[in-house]
């Protein structure tokens, strides 16, 4: 009769330590675990920012006229393709024949 108590203490004692705080408790912990990880963060100054900046600005500004000369360079040999037709003109006669 003892062991039946003893196992039935275990499984309430198991069930007490199985259980989860509810998700608000869950949430406020995460929370705070965010906020205290910010706080060890070394964040860069402004001029590093700024340099960063420059950077990427340079890349895109370089990439920008790598796409637009592929874009020139295309279309003229679609126009010479097309037997020297250009786009507006076969716009104009695309909406003609409407």
């Amino acid at each position: 009769m003892e062991n039946k108590k003893d196992t039935a203490g275990k499984k309430v004692e198991k069930k007490a330590k199985n259980k989860k705080p509810n998700i608000f408790v869950r949430a406020w912990g995460k929370i705070k675990e965010v906020f205290s990880e910010l706080k060890k963060v070394t964040w860069p100054s402004f001029a590093t920012v700024l340099k960063q900046l420059g950077c990427v600005i340079a890349i895109v500004v370089i990439v920008l006229a790598i796409i637009m000369l592929m874009d020139f360079g295309l279309q003229q040999l679609l126009i010479l393709v097309r037997g020297g037709q250009s786009a507006s003109s076969a716009i104009a006669t695309l909406l003609g024949v409407l």
